[in-house]
């Protein structure tokens, strides 16, 4: 299985739920190589792999995937958490860093999705056993659907990764490849310790009728579902897990 974005936060939580189930892991990194070999020597089990790439760069994720299949036997799972936010409010942003945030957002939110889509396809359609079995899934957001006033470009870039996996889901099945996506709201992690402290804590948990934000381990299992046999049938769905801190 490859867990992109895997070495810490909702990335970590995965691979770890992963790993327990008896999977072999390869953790993608960007550059937070400390952070990937902590968590490689906390996973159940043996023989994973650590893995990096900037995904904003195409070029280098035929190679990474390349090296995945070489060290592991192959990619069974794909697993797209790695994504990043920027704010950029369009009142208050100007024109060159209003379009120059919207290339770095969607290259690695959505263009590296659809580049690694298809690298891991291409391999499964070749291999010896067949594509058979396969699975994609995309860690999406609540965005998507609310909208990011401050972050558009995160917002637009979901929705369509939302899209792709439905379109794939389809394009795919054919294959007997499965392709889904979670779509979480706020959910702790170490980069979101500063809102929850800070003055706008008590309305980002308002949010949920739970009263609190989500756990990174919460996502996980979602995911870890659509990993699973199990979930074949909810192949194309976009599962919300936001604590019903926003309903469609």
């Amino acid at each position: 299985m490859l867990v992109t974005g895997g070495s810490r936060g909702i990335g970590a939580a995965i691979c770890r739920r992963l790993a327990a189930q008896g999977d072999r892991i390869a953790i993608h990194c960007r550059s937070n190589m400390a952070a990937a070999q902590q968590l490689r020597s906390e996973l159940d089990g043996a023989d994973h792999v650590i893995v990096t790439a900037d995904l904003a760069d195409t070029a280098a994720i035929s190679p990474m995937v390349d090296g995945v299949v070489a060290d592991l036997g192959g990619i069974d799972v794909l697993v797209h958490n790695a994504g990043i936010f920027i704010q950029h409010p369009v009142v208050t942003t100007g024109y060159d860093e209003w379009i120059e945030t919207w290339r770095q957002v969607v290259d690695v939110n959505l263009i590296a999705s659809a580049a690694l889509a298809h690298r891991v396809v291409d391999h499964l359609v070749h291999r010896p056993a067949g594509p058979d079995g396969g699975k994609i899934v995309v860690v999406g957001s609540r965005g998507a659907y609310r909208g990011e006033p401050n972050a558009a470009a995160y917002g637009a870039s979901k929705a369509g990764l939302h899209s792709m996996a439905q379109s794939l889901a389809v394009a795919l099945a054919p294959h007997g490849i499965t392709v889904a996506a979670v779509a979480p709201g706020f959910i702790r992690s170490d980069l979101s310790e500063g809102v929850l402290t800070g003055v706008a804590g008590d309305a980002v948990r308002a949010q949920s009728p739970f009263g609190r934000v989500g756990e990174p381990d919460e996502v996980a299992a979602a995911v870890a579902w659509l990993a699973s046999p199990d979930a074949v049938w909810s192949t194309g769905a976009v599962i919300d897990v936001n604590g019903a801190s926003y309903l469609r």
